[in-house]
């Protein structure tokens, strides 16, 4: 039988194994539910980096972060959280200041820009979110959420 990604990348051969057919469909799957993200954010100017920098220094709340723990907690890994930043805080989203008791720290904290530009995307991410999970139902959500984070488990 042939799988519905083996038909959909027009591959002749059979995977080499269950578990390399497993391994391209959730990256498969997490390329398409990324890019069916990317209109919405478009329309603020983000990508998708830029949104997950937003919404960790939204969380951290007023006294924000240093830079590396925005880093450990990006959903994707960027290489370089520097340049990223420099973005967001040349558009008045971000903003850094160096700690006064150790001046290698650098503090990143959300501005009220940046909060708006969030809020504004509040509403059609869940409403986006809403529709591209609703033929699922709850059960199979929280299942599939349970064999996703036991998959990242080593």
């Amino acid at each position: 039988m042939v799988g519905k990604l083996q038909g959909e990348i027009k591959q002749a051969k059979p995977f080499a194994s269950l578990e390399a057919e497993v391994f391209l469909n959730v990256l498969r799957a997490a390329d398409t539910l990324a890019r069916s993200i990317e209109p919405i954010l478009k329309s603020a100017g983000l990508s998708h980096t830029q949104y997950n920098v937003l919404r960790i220094l939204r969380g951290a709340g007023e006294d924000g972060l240093c830079c590396r723990e925005v880093a450990e907690r990006m959903i994707t890994r960027d290489p370089d959280i520097t340049r990223l930043l420099d973005r967001l805080e040349r558009r008045n989203l971000l903003a850094r200041s160096r700690d006064d008791r150790d001046r290698r720290v650098i503090t990143v904290r959300i501005t009220s820009e940046g909060l708006e530009v969030l809020e504004s995307l509040d509403a059609p991410m869940a409403a986006h979110q809403r529709e591209l999970w609703k033929h699922m139902g709850k059960e199979r959500l929280r299942a599939l959420l349970a064999l996703l984070e036991q998959a990242r488990e080593p």
